[in-house]
């Protein structure tokens, strides 16, 4: 089990490596018209992902980066072994549209129920995703704390090109031209299926106020019946601060840069008025009486 963990820990780190001596602009490449990073990325691989078969009992978590998925896809897999007692190890990069193209004929080896986890918009998810009906859990974070969180993975992660400033990498993010695109378009693309069957939406800053609630609403939405006690076993083993502990042996040196600080409001401390403002605006132009603005509570969160 360890040799399979440090498995996962070698292609991290392959992945810093590959990273380095790489600019901010040529860091990217454009599938689709969206930018992606080409050190874990790639039109090959992106190809072979339209032909993965997903399985009906598949856990499909979708978020935008630096909104909490690599914590999430911890405690799905708490979940899976507190339930079941099966423990899995997934020795490939957490997230499908990363990695080489014949990691998908591996995957097919990964037992049932393998945690499918991206940070793709809806239309670009392989179809057998919907064709087989399985579930999708999309995770958002409030888009202010997000871009403080993704400046300063940038700014912390050693053998990532980081940016001159922060004003620098603020203009960048609300121009959508940051690894996997606009926060804003990816936001708006999923507000449109909110509704849909087999979809289910839940914010980071409600998990943070509480887990182990958000942990029952996870668990009833994938099929799970645990108990009042394994429920806050997972939530006292997956607090963040609990995470971030383990972090580095799980994720290596990159794991507490992953899990650096977790705090709902910190974007205060990078922010300027005028920025906080030009946010405000952009947030109400894209989704403003949306659904998916109350499950934000925008205004709790966002306003100074």
């Amino acid at each position: 089990m360890a040799k399979q963990q440090n498995k996962l820990v070698d292609e991290i780190e392959k992945v810093l490596e590959k990273s380095k001596g790489f600019s901010l602009k040529d860091l990217l490449f454009f599938y689709q018209g969206t930018p992606y990073p080409v050190s874990v990325c790639s039109a090959e691989t992106f190809q072979a992902l339209e032909n993965l078969e997903a399985r009906r009992d598949d856990m499909v978590l979708v978020s935008y980066p630096k909104c909490g998925a690599n914590w999430l896809i911890q405690l799905l897999n708490d979940l899976i072994f507190t339930t079941s007692q099966t423990k899995h190890i997934n020795t490939e990069l957490p997230f499908i549209e990363c990695g080489d193209p014949e990691k998908y004929q591996r995957m097919k080896q990964f037992p049932s129920p393998r945690i499918l986890a991206t940070h793709l918009h809806y239309d670009n998810l392989p179809k057998s995703i919907f064709k087989n009906k399985a579930k999708i859990l999309v995770l958002f974070r409030n888009p202010k704390d997000t871009a403080a969180s993704f400046f300063h993975f940038y700014n912390k992660a050693l053998d990532v090109p980081s940016y001159n400033s922060w004003d620098e990498f603020f203009s960048e993010f609300m121009s959508g031209k940051v690894s996997w695109g606009s926060y804003f378009d990816h936001a708006v693309a999923w507000n449109k299926h909110i509704e849909d069957e087999n979809i289910m939406i839940i914010t980071y800053e409600d998990l943070k106020e509480n887990l182990a609630s958000g942990v029952k609403q996870i668990a009833e939405f994938f099929g799970f019946s645990p108990t009042a006690e394994q429920i806050q076993f997972i939530a006292d083993r997956g607090s963040f601060e609990a995470m971030r502990e383990k972090s580095q042996e799980i994720y290596g040196s990159v794991g507490p840069i992953l899990f650096r600080k977790g705090a709902v409001g910190d974007w205060k401390n990078l922010f300027t008025e005028a920025q906080s403002q030009e946010m405000d605006a952009k947030f109400k132009e894209s989704l403003g009486g949306t659904k998916l603005e109350a499950y934000l509570k925008y205004d709790v969160h966002c306003k100074a």
